[in-house]
């Protein structure tokens, strides 16, 4: 079960003004499983993405990749659960433009006005047969409302839909952004399994999305780790639809317009609500950790003092088993990178519900820390853990989780 997270209810998503999403089972992988999802957009919106740096991208990837860089209006997404297309060579490639050639004939819209996205197992073939096959039915699917369809659709270990929503009025005008994500495991920055799809209906141009996309996972996707691995699919989409009220003469060009920051910290919002729920969702996950390094010359240095801690198997089993064996977060922080870090200025604490205990000062533990206090703290669901450097008045913030036998049975079992 996810850790204090619930999929809000359909209701909850707001439709997008000029997105429409359908869903149908087209057996990729299971029969009678939703998992095949298109997102069609209306005519002059604009779309920016963020993909995984993993050198084993999948085709879908690739393809998106040559498709956003030939400049065409991007009219529609295809995604698929199921199978990744990755690790697939030449055919996989073939499998993917056709995917985006069948849908693209379908809505009477050129191929590269289409981006693929898969998700699933790798090193097996797409059965892109049973993909085309299923397009009419989720084409005929589509509807402005069907985001939370949409958010099951996508999923695979996942044990909950991810999305988010939020409406404000920002200069008098009424603002909707609303998004959906997938992922559970494979999860580290740069980016994680995961895929994330988020619309707002304001007209935001092409040079200031790409700019927001970037800055949003940086905020967002790229602050969580589940287990340290970077998959082969990972891509974060921001699409602009052009239909609402921030339309027209209101619409976004330099970023420096009224009610763009507003603008901005809304699909942050959106975008940092879909990363927790991915890492409250991690695969057998039973606690989400909160991990806020300070203290450092530059962000750089405190990141990798943070992913130091999210990523140790020690850490996280400590964890999961409530076991204040805390030494292990000093060993992390020590190995690091931080070449001339001076253990005596480091400080580490541990809170929870509104406790908090100084666990570690002066190079060793605190003369005020009690083991008891500290495996009271760990008995909670949601954990903080902070450090301070000693070196400057830099931070940065990262979410993770503990690690269970959940997460090796899940990963076990995950073909059969």
């Amino acid at each position: 079960m996810p850790v204090n997270y619930t999929t809000p209810a359909p209701e909850a998503l707001r439709p997008v003004a000029g997105i429409r999403l359908g869903t149908t089972a087209a057996s990729i992988r299971k029969a009678d499983r939703q998992d095949l999802t298109i997102i069609a957009l209306a005519e002059g919106a604009n779309v920016a993405g963020v993909f995984t740096q993993n050198r084993f991208c999948a085709a879908p990837v690739r393809v998106c990749h040559q498709h956003l860089s030939q400049g065409e209006e991007i009219r529609a997404l295809v995604i698929n659960t199921g199978n990744a297309n990755a690790g697939t060579g030449e055919s996989g490639l073939r499998a993917a433009f056709s995917s985006c050639a069948a849908l693209a004939e379908l809505l009477a819209i050129p191929s590269a006005a289409v981006l693929p996205f898969s998700t699933g197992v790798i090193l097996e073939s797409l059965p892109i047969e049973r993909l085309i096959a299923g397009l009419p039915a989720a084409c005929a699917d589509l509807a402005p409302d069907h985001w939370h369809k949409a958010a099951q659709a996508i999923m695979t270990t996942d044990t909950v839909a991810k999305a988010a929503s939020r409406q404000t009025v920002i200069e008098g005008r009424m603002l909707t952004v609303t998004g959906i994500a997938k992922g559970a495991g494979m999860i580290r920055p740069n980016m994680a399994t995961m895929l994330g799809f988020a619309a707002t209906d304001a007209a935001i141009a092409r040079p200031l999305l790409k700019t927001l996309v970037r800055e949003a996972a940086d905020q967002s996707f790229n602050c969580i780790s589940i287990d340290g691995d970077t998959s082969t699919n990972d891509a974060f989409i921001l699409i602009a639809s052009g239909r609402g009220a921030f339309s027209g003469d209101f619409a976004f060009v330099t970023g420096e317009e009224p009610g763009w920051a507003e603008v901005r910290a809304t699909l942050f919002d959106v975008a940092r609500e879909l990363a927790q729920a991915i890492v409250r969702d991690g695969e057998g996950a039973s606690k989400f950790i909160t991990l806020l390094v300070e203290g450092g010359r530059d962000k750089e240095e405190c990141r990798k003092a943070a992913y130091a801690i999210a990523h140790s198997p020690l850490v996280k089993t400590a964890f999961f088993a409530s076991d204040p064996n805390l030494g292990r977060i000093l060993a992390a922080i020590g190995y690091a990178g931080i070449g001339d870090l001076s253990v005596e200025g480091v400080k580490v604490w541990l809170e929870a519900a509104g406790e908090c205990a100084l666990i570690s000062e002066n190079g060793g533990r605190a003369e005020s820390y009690r083991e008891e206090t500290g495996a009271a703290i760990m008995q909670n669901a949601e954990i903080g853990v902070r450090v301070h450097l000693g070196r400057g008045n830099a931070q940065a913030t990262v979410y993770t989780c503990d690690l269970s036998y959940d997460y090796v049975r899940i990963n076990a079992d995950y073909r059969s």
